[in-house]
């Protein structure tokens, strides 16, 4: 789900994508394919979706989206996005917080 690498942190994310808001909906799958599911208002039309997972994520962890990159999954609903200059001890407790909320 969360991997530490030279440049910050690897997020592994499911997406439902049309959902009413976006949103954190829990965790997807258990161990090392887990993933961070996420609810996304906008449709998986023209990136659409991917647009509005790196919104939500640079608001999640208070970051600029230009911080935010997908790295790979652009057409398919599990995806990595790497989060620049976060450490892996902030993106835990960040998902940990958001998860409780």
């Amino acid at each position: 789900m969360l991997r530490a690498t030279a440049n910050g942190v690897t997020v592994a994310v499911r997406a439902q994508p049309g959902a009413k808001k976006t949103a954190l909906a829990g965790i997807y799958g258990e161990g090392a394919s887990a993933q961070v599911k996420i609810a996304v208002q906008a449709p998986p039309i023209e990136g659409r979706a991917n647009t509005a997972l790196i919104e939500f994520l640079a608001d999640c962890f208070s970051i600029p989206k230009s911080r935010v990159e997908l790295v790979s999954g652009e057409s398919n609903r599990s995806k990595v996005f790497l989060l620049r200059d976060v450490t892996l001890a902030q993106a835990g407790e960040i998902l940990t917080r958001a998860h409780k909320s």
